[in-house]
């Protein structure tokens, strides 16, 4: 038997989606990526929240909206002074919707929001310390099954709420990864998660190397908040920090129609033909 497809078939389903000729590749390409990109660009400073709770209620109001709606949507909810486990449990429902209705699906989202509130109160006496004591697969499977999450929503509450040591995939990262021939079309969420967890455990936090001589535009990054400068581990610090310099890729090079691929600074990674 051929050794590369006996290995293969002993993965099983988590490489199944991989392109490339050796089962070493795609995890290198990660990691070359990381490294071009945290050493152009440095710190994304994401996720931009005060609290671990403000980050929470981001990942549901950002589902299938723009960052900037969700801005509006929270800084309603500040000014209102319920942006707190508190404040939404106990503002009454048709409030809360009006509150964020600039982050859209207001109502769905509203549900969700209570019905996370409610999973905290029954589950860990309201306490998002004690819910985020939890083992990460625990916490996961239960966020998942929370009408309303999915896994990227449930991956960035672990993340940059609870720092737990898991990756987050977005269409970005999905997208960037399928036209460097990482992934396959077809991959799951979970293969690309896991794919991008192995190939990050074994690289280190890089300082920035900013080249003024170059004169390249880089972009423009949040601020910093309380949030994105708290104390991580250094493999979570890498996830996140990845997970946004993914995210800045996509929004400002990789699009889906008319990349702009010989600005990008990974443009050098993909192959020609491309």
């Amino acid at each position: 038997m051929n050794t590369r497809k006996s290995v293969v078939k002993k993965q099983g389903k988590a490489t199944a989606a991989v392109k490339p000729s050796t089962l070493k590749e795609p995890e290198a390409t990660l990691s070359s990526m990381y490294r071009k990109l945290s050493r152009a660009w440095g710190k994304q400073h994401w996720w931009p929240a005060e609290t671990p709770f403000e980050v929470i209620v981001g990942a549901i109001l950002t589902q299938n909206t723009s960052w900037t709606n969700v801005e509006r949507a929270i800084a309603s909810l500040r000014v209102a002074g319920i942006l707190s486990v508190e404040g939404i449990r106990e503002v009454p429902q048709p409030k809360l919707e009006e509150l964020i209705r600039s982050s859209g699906y207001f109502r769905q989202k509203a549900q969700r929001l209570k019905n996370f509130v409610a999973f905290l109160d029954a589950r860990c006496g309201g306490s998002l310390e004690r819910m985020f004591a939890a083992p990460t697969w625990r916490l996961r499977a239960d966020l998942l099954a929370l009408n309303g999450i999915g896994p990227e929503t449930a991956d960035s509450i672990l993340l940059y709420a609870g720092n737990h040591a898991t990756f987050v995939v977005d269409a970005y990262t999905r997208r960037i990864l399928e036209r460097h021939e990482a992934v396959g079309a077809g991959a799951k969420y979970d293969e690309i998660r896991s794919l991008a967890e192995r190939a990050l455990q074994q690289v280190r936090p890089l300082a920035p190397f900013f080249d003024s001589s170059t004169g390249e535009r880089r972009p423009k990054t949040h601020s910093r908040s309380a949030m994105s400068t708290t104390r991580r581990s250094p493999l979570t610090q890498i996830y996140n920090e990845m997970h946004g310099l993914l995210v800045q890729v996509g929004k400002h090079y990789c699009h889906k129609t008319e990349p702009k691929c010989q600005a990008c600074p990974l443009g050098s990674m993909l192959r020609k033909s491309n």
